[in-house]
């Protein structure tokens, strides 16, 4: 079932804090990008983050979670009402995400 864009509404909302949050929409889905990295994304109403060592640590109870059939596991945020949680674990992982390929011309 893909992603409500009042569900993506909300994350946003709660990212608010944090300046150059992006997203893409994708087949139905959103992808989460902090400062043109992507984080995380939005997978069947689901809130998941890239499985990097500074969210294992910050939420070492997360359940590893398939966002789409074939896809590497991600991390489930379950309590995104926390703000405050949720943008110190976005700038926590900032620095282990991978920087973007250039693109060809």
């Amino acid at each position: 079932m893909p992603s409500t864009k009042g569900y993506l509404d909300f994350i946003l909302e709660q990212l608010s804090g944090l300046e150059d949050i992006s997203f893409r929409a994708m087949m139905g889905e959103y992808i989460l990008y902090y400062k043109g990295r992507i984080f995380g994304g939005i997978y069947d109403n689901r809130f998941l983050v890239k499985p990097v060592a500074a969210a294992r640590r910050l939420m070492p109870e997360a359940a590893p979670e398939l966002p789409y059939e074939g896809a590497k596991e991600m991390l489930l945020v379950d309590d995104p009402d926390d703000r405050e949680f949720l943008a110190g674990l976005v700038e926590a992982m900032y620095p282990e995400l991978p920087v973007p390929k250039k693109k060809k011309k």
